[in-house]
């Protein structure tokens, strides 16, 4: 087996069981932060804090890893991914709000340093295949559709979710953490070493790039627009559909159910994901996935069971899929080796401050403006704008338009 497919394996094993945390965190954020605190109007904090310090630690650590390479920055995330499941038991155990939105954070700041794993997969393969390498990666996620109902959703049968019983759920999610940070250590020689090979002589003898330079190129604002605008909608909502579900009746243990679909969508098709955006372009595929985002939130206004809403969120995180990693694959061409990390990173940052503030103002909207429609609603027109700006804006120039699909 070849080094890149074998970093690529290994790196997808990691997702595989930092995936569990992830969907515990996204099923029971909003769920821990009221039965601590016993205030519902600010069940939209929780998922906001968990974004926001995600933001705040994608940006250095891209850039970071531009100096030091792509794993040990990886392994850091890791090493917070298990920290943070901790201290939000921790929390749990003795009623604290405070240790909550702690130990949220730090899953947050470990989720997106560790999902920089997308990008370090995608730079080990040749442009034109760079869609299907991220694939690869991206693939292990969806076992997080797996961990919920087999592990997370027997936790919570017949229980009240009172604060002591989510002490035991949070720490099993650190321990899936924990076993993604030993595979990791596998992952070798380090990503960025092999990207060498597909750069020519003068990018990879020129310094990199100041980042508003960068900014500047020809397609990066309208990929950034499509990765930033993709992400946010799909993570305000996801964030929040868990307490929707239980505000339409259903029993908690149903949001795994309809967390399970959703994380289907976004990652269980994947591998065929990448290779039809390699064929049809990123271009195309941007704006085709923003379109199923619109339409899957315009969804939710009638679709309030069960089977509706896993219905809906799952084509919710099949757009995302589309959008996102053809966005994130135009922007690692338009970077140089050097340069990636600071570009993924502050793509992340601008998708993770979105995100929070749409999980921050749904929680408001939600709870004091009439519910899930108007929320619907908004996400929908949300997604419809990204869709027009990406189609509005060509690449001008010829090898971007080659690699856009136009």
């Amino acid at each position: 087996m070849t080094p890149v497919r074998r970093n690529a394996l290994l790196l997808a094993l990691g997702l595989v069981f930092q995936s569990g945390m992830i969907q515990l965190a996204v099923a029971l954020g909003t769920v821990t932060i009221v039965a601590v605190t016993g205030v519902e109007g600010i069940l939209g904090l929780g998922p906001a804090v968990f974004l926001l310090a995600g933001a705040a630690a994608v940006g250095p650590a891209g850039r970071i890893s531009d100096r030091v390479g792509r794993m040990p920055v990886i392994r850091f995330g890791f090493a917070l991914g298990i920290a943070g499941p901790v201290v939000t038991a921790a929390g749990c155990a003795i009623e604290s709000g405070v240790l909550v939105f702690l130990g949220l954070a730090l899953c947050g700041a470990g989720q997106t340093i560790v999902l920089l794993s997308r990008a370090a997969a995608a730079e080990m393969f040749p442009p034109e295949r760079r869609a299907r390498g991220m694939s690869i990666v991206l693939f292990g996620v969806v076992s997080g559709a797996v961990w919920g109902p087999l592990v997370f959703g027997p936790m919570f049968a017949g229980r009240s979710l009172t604060p002591h019983d989510l002490v035991v759920p949070w720490l099993a999610a650190g321990a899936f953490t924990l076993v993604g940070l030993l595979v990791s250590l596998g992952v070798r020689p380090d990503p960025k070493q092999l990207s060498q090979i597909y750069a020519v002589s003068t990018d990879s003898q020129a310094p990199a790039a100041p980042l508003r330079e960068i900014l500047r190129r020809p397609g990066v604002g309208t990929a950034m627009v499509a990765a930033v605008g993709s992400f946010a909608v799909m993570a305000g909502v996801m964030n929040l559909a868990g307490y929707v579900a239980v505000g339409h009746h259903h029993s908690h243990g149903s949001i795994f159910t309809i967390i399970s679909l959703h994380i289907v969508g976004m990652y269980g098709l994947v591998l065929i994901v990448g290779d039809v955006i390699d064929r049809i372009g990123r271009r195309t595929s941007m704006v085709g996935g923003l379109c199923v985002m619109a339409l899957s939130n315009a969804g939710l206004v009638w679709l309030d069971s069960i089977a509706g809403m896993s219905l809906s969120l799952f084509g919710l995180g099949l757009g995302w899929c589309f959008a996102y990693v053809a966005a994130t694959t135009e922007l690692v061409d338009l970077a140089g080796a050097s340069e990636r990390g600071r570009l993924i990173g502050t793509t992340d940052l601008l998708s993770s401050v979105g995100g929070a503030f749409l999980a921050l103002a749904g929680g408001v909207v939600y709870s004091g403006a009439g519910g899930s429609v108007p929320l619907a609603l908004s996400a929908c027109g949300l997604s419809v704008f990204a869709a027009a700006w990406v189609a509005g804006n060509r690449p001008n120039s010829g090898v971007l338009a080659a690699s856009a699909g136009s």
